[in-house]
């Protein structure tokens, strides 16, 4: 149902660590879905985009945002793994906890 999930990390803004994009049942691309850290710092949620006062798309029930959420936070886990493990200098630390 969900595949191709990408996770791009950025240099945290307010909360905001990176964007995922992915495709959906093989017939549509979604980008621009924003990972924020929560406030407590214990696990991630997701924003999807918005145009002015518009949002582009998002997920309609809970079981759909429980779907990209789980997909999404899996290939997070696996990109700061080696992100983590890539640090040389131990000077970047990433955590996927998540509550």
């Amino acid at each position: 149902m969900i595949s191709e999930i990408n996770v791009q990390l950025i240099k945290s803004q307010s909360g905001l660590i990176g964007f995922a994009s992915l495709i959906f049942q093989k017939k549509i691309y979604l980008s621009g879905i924003g990972i924020y850290q929560k406030l407590n710092g214990l696990g991630y949620r997701l924003t999807y985009p918005q145009k002015s006062n518009f949002t582009l798309f998002h997920p309609i029930n809970r079981k759909m945002s429980d779907l990209i959420e789980e997909a999404v936070f899996e290939k997070l886990n696996d990109v700061m793994k080696k992100v983590n493990e890539n640090d040389r200098y131990n000077k970047t630390k990433y955590t996927t906890s998540r509550l």
